[in-house]
């Protein structure tokens, strides 16, 4: 992602940038737990940390680049609410806004058509809510469900395995799991693998994405080999965080989890998506992850099929951030709700 001038403020944005198509990938169909790969994976902390810092000064982009990377990082949000206080009207507001995320008429000044976000993902009481809506607007956009006892996933074993039928039952396209720590912190890599794969098995048709709680997992060692062993055991996506845990999604355990899924589509030939979540809430960061997947995974990762943020306040920046490109002015906050 080279930074480029251009002459041209509110037009000749790359619309092959902006707007992504749909890009069908095969799902995850996972493999034997391999003890040997997994314990030989390692993570040099020093040396991941000294990469990532150079990232955000090194990848610059501007003006029209900049909005068509701004505009692609809105096709790859799950726009999401997951709050004690959720109600049926704020998810329909939440659907209404994952519809249209950006302002026609800033839009039109780029010259790029409708766009929507990725997903829109909620609590399971509320798929019902968010799938009638969706369906209400002529929308095919999925719901994800978080599920397995989110956030913790310390609920009986029997019990988030139902909540994942329950939620697929209820009309759910995606499903958004928590491993169970302790496996992680305890070296018990079988038990995490039999987990993980009955998780998958439950999800059916639906897609799986296994939040790791990276910050509750002890060291980017960690990480790595929790990654590997979901993927081994079907994961379609790999997940950062909850979002409610005290450390989210870092630059540094992106790298660990990004490198973890090159290796295992180099073994296997299966390519498994990534989502950070929790705490990216600018515009600039969102540009800096992009980049980041584009220098280790390539283009074929840069689309909604393959990476995803978990987010909800980033789409109130990016917006406003589009805005100053067309207009030259920053707008407040409240020009750009959520619905």
């Amino acid at each position: 992602m080279q930074s480029e001038q251009t002459s041209t403020r509110t037009t000749g944005v790359d619309r092959e940038a902006a707007q992504l198509p749909q890009v069908a990938h095969s799902r995850n169909p996972g493999m034997d737990l391999d003890m040997n790969w997994v314990r030989a994976v390692q993570a040099n902390t020093s040396a991941i940390e000294r990469r990532c810092a150079s990232l955000p000064g090194r990848r610059s982009v501007k003006k029209d680049h900049q909005a068509a990377w701004l505009l692609k990082a809105i096709t790859m949000i799950d726009l999401t609410t997951l709050s004690g206080d959720d109600t049926p009207g704020r998810v329909r507001r939440l659907c209404a806004k994952a519809a249209h995320p950006v302002r026609p008429e800033i839009l039109d000044a780029l010259g790029v058509g409708p766009m929507t976000t990725g997903a829109v993902c909620v609590y399971h009481d509320m798929i019902p809510t968010a799938v009638d809506t969706l369906k209400h607007m002529g929308l095919n956009l999925p719901v994800a469900a978080v599920s397995t006892g989110f956030p913790a996933g310390l609920s009986p074993f029997h019990l988030r395995v139902d909540e994942i039928r329950e939620s697929v039952r209820a009309g759910a396209a995606e499903i958004d799991i928590v491993i169970s720590r302790q496996h992680v912190l305890t070296g018990n890599w079988q038990a995490l693998y039999d987990e993980m794969r009955e998780f998958r098995d439950a999800c059916g048709d639906a897609h799986v994405k296994a939040i790791l709680a990276t910050g509750e997992l002890g060291s980017l060692r960690n990480v790595a080999r929790a990654s590997l062993v979901c993927m081994m055991a079907g994961a379609d996506f790999i997940k950062t965080s909850t979002g409610k845990e005290s450390v989210n999604a870092t630059l540094p355990v992106s790298l660990v989890m990004i490198r973890a899924i090159r290796d295992y589509f180099e073994a296997t030939g299966h390519r498994v998506g990534y989502k950070p979540a929790g705490g990216i809430s600018k515009a600039k960061d969102a540009i800096t992850y992009l980049a980041l997947i584009k220098e280790e995974l390539g283009d074929e990762w840069l689309n909604n099929e393959m990476f995803r943020f978990g987010a909800s306040s980033l789409l109130g920046d990016i917006e406003r951030q589009l805005e100053h490109h067309v207009t030259g002015q920053y707008s407040a906050t409240y020009r750009h709700p959520m619905g």
